[in-house]
């Protein structure tokens, strides 16, 4: 991550120029900058003049303005109690606090006193924290000439003020939320503390090189001395890791703590960058967007450190420690009805594998964003996480090629009101219970195996309101049409949603008799239900229940998957009657499906 202002910013030096400061030598100090040597005559303001950022130490462009007030210069007591009474007061009064000017003291003439005035200057600097520092140089002969200018450079670029509070001597709550933030995701067994080998990865991630074995026992020294839970089993603890931050700012060092925190995503105000959390990812219509390979193993390696009790499932505890690097909780209890629980409630590995892929599917911004907050980018050193991310090819071209290489079909299920969506949904996870309504969730995601190859099916129950069907609630891999035999009006709802929009679609269908285990009643509709599917060559309808005491049958999954994988299969499968064997021709082998019809 690189600061802004690295890229696309100047940083404006800002000089006194009124009669009250007249004579104290800040175009002098200019004009000496520029041509590195004391001017025979002095303008009266200098031209404004930009310093390219290769001749910079910090490698910025600095644009130096000879007019107003960023740079206190001051040369005698008069000028030092102006800067104090006057200049200070009137930048703070007309500067929001929120953006915040970081200001130096300049002590100009030095070769014209025998002592230095820094004990006259410190006061000021303890009274005003917004002074980042002070510097007393010649413009005649050049002392301290460029180092004032690099330290304008390093206030701009590496302020004190967001990291550091004088007064208190501490660490803003800000900076220690980022920080903690920063330890916990370089804590890569969650173990609470940075041994070696992660104390060098983050060396290595944020300053590109590692620390030497030595060196990285005089970090702990320089923290055991200091203080007592610094140093924990050999490793750093937390309050280790943000003392040695609190030290490089108290000895000058802020811009290691800035180098650490752009590092990690965070702009000037020590929040995460719109850049870091959202790259730019480029979706085509028609295409989907799933997890790569690499971002499942980085999700199994974060599933893995949060899973103290190896259980394979994640407890409401340490759900609450997996998200303690989110500003915000992003899971609500409606997961719990989304994907696979354990006896106990508790999202096992499956199911947080699931709500992943689910995000990724719905929201891929949010997936991003997501990946952000536990840090994909930096520990699987990527560009961005949008590295994560398949995109995957339109869909058209999978029916054109008659194969696909997505790993993620979504089923849209359709009925009236009381059908046994809900149930339907719940079966998938292998739930026979009744949910709580408060945590009703829509969606259901788990994984079938369709010939060996492990799949994901998302389930979307739709709101039956037939007049307000959205593309979203249209647009899909196959449809279910659910409906109650043992309600005489719920039939026919399925018949019209399939008439108005999918009659003519190239999406498969299927028609789902639930509630198989009540008594079936005749239809109020034109057609029975069996009659309705020979018309329109449908399968005929799936008997299915889920009021049970085993799990429910996942078969009914299996198959829509299938489907969802091979569309044009369903085509041939509507002109047989009785068993038949479809070929499915594919470039990696054969495929035998056999389907029962009526």
């Amino acid at each position: 991550m690189v600061c802004k202002r690295h890229v696309l910013c100047q940083i404006v030096i800002e000089v006194f120029s009124c009669v009250h400061a007249a004579k104290v030598g800040k175009t002098s100090l200019i004009m000496s900058l520029v041509s590195e040597e004391f001017p025979d005559e002095v303008p009266l303001r200098a031209e404004e003049i930009t310093i390219p950022a290769d001749v910079t130490p910090e490698r910025v462009p600095t644009h130096i303005v000879d007019y107003s007030a960023n740079v206190g210069v001051f040369n005698n007591k008069k000028s030092i109690e102006k800067v104090r009474i006057h200049w200070i007061p009137l930048i703070n009064d007309r500067t929001d606090k929120d953006s915040r000017v970081p200001l130096i003291l300049v002590g100009n003439k030095s070769d014209l006193v025998e002592h230095s005035s820094m004990e006259t200057i410190l006061p000021i600097m303890n009274q005003y924290q917004d002074i980042e520092t002070c510097v007393e140089c010649s413009a005649k002969n050049l002392k301290n000439i460029s180092e004032l200018f690099y330290y304008a450079q390093k206030a701009v670029l590496h302020p004190t003020g967001p990291l550091y509070c004088p007064e208190e001597k501490e660490l803003k709550s800000s900076c220690i939320k980022a920080l903690t933030r920063i330890f916990k995701v370089s804590d890569l067994d969650n173990d609470g503390i940075l041994n070696d080998n992660e104390l060098n990865f983050f060396q290595r991630t944020c300053f590109n090189t590692p620390l030497a074995p030595q060196a990285l026992e005089d970090v702990k020294n320089v923290v055991r001395r200091n203080m007592t839970d610094g140093v924990k089993d050999n490793g750093l603890t937390l309050k280790g890791f943000l003392f040695l931050h609190t030290l490089f700012i108290q000895r000058g060092r802020h811009e290691t703590t800035w180098t650490v925190l752009r590092r990690f995503g965070y702009d000037d105000d020590l929040e995460l960058t719109q850049e870091y959390l959202f790259p730019m990812i480029k979706i085509p219509p028609d295409c989907t967007t799933e997890l790569n390979h690499n971002a499942y193993l980085f999700l199994q390696s974060v599933f893995d450190k949060h899973d103290k009790d190896r259980d394979c499932a994640l407890s409401p505890e340490e759900v609450k420690d997996l998200f303690k690097v989110f500003p915000y909780m992003p899971w609500g209890p409606d997961v719990n009805n989304t994907v696979c629980t354990n006896d106990q409630g508790w999202i096992t590995y499956q199911g947080y594998l699931s709500q992943w892929t689910l995000t990724t599917y719905l929201d891929v911004q949010r997936s991003l964003e997501y990946l952000g907050y536990l840090g994909y980018s930096i520990i699987y050193e990527q560009e961005s996480q949008a590295a994560a991310i398949t995109v995957t090819r339109n869909k058209r071209i999978d029916l054109q090629k008659k194969q696909t290489q997505r790993s993620v079909f979504r089923c849209n299920i359709l009925g009236a009101q009381g059908s046994g969506k809900s149930g339907f949904l719940q079966a998938f996870l292998g739930r026979n219970l009744r949910i709580r309504e408060d945590h009703k969730s829509f969606y259901a995601i788990s994984t079938t195996y369709v010939y060996g190859q492990e799949k994901y099916l998302l389930l979307h129950e739709v709101m039956p309101d037939f007049d307000f069907l959205s593309e979203a609630d249209l647009t899909c891999d196959v449809v279910c049409l659910v409906y109650d035999i043992n309600n005489p009006r719920s039939f026919e709802y399925c018949a019209k949603v399939y008439k108005q929009y999918f009659i003519d679609s190239k999406t498969p269908c299927v028609v789902i008799a639930a509630k198989s285990d009540l008594h079936e009643v005749r239809q109020h509709y034109s057609l029975s239900p069996h009659e309705f599917c020979r018309k329109h060559k449908l399968h005929p309808p799936q008997p299915f229940t889920c009021n049970m005491t085993s799990a429910p049958n996942k078969d009914i999954y299996t198959r829509l998957t299938t489907m969802a994988m091979y569309p044009c299969v369903c085509l041939f499968w509507l002109v047989k009657v009785g068993i038949a064997a479809v070929q499915i021709p594919c470039q990696m082998f054969r495929l035998e499906v056999f389907i029962c019809l009526a």
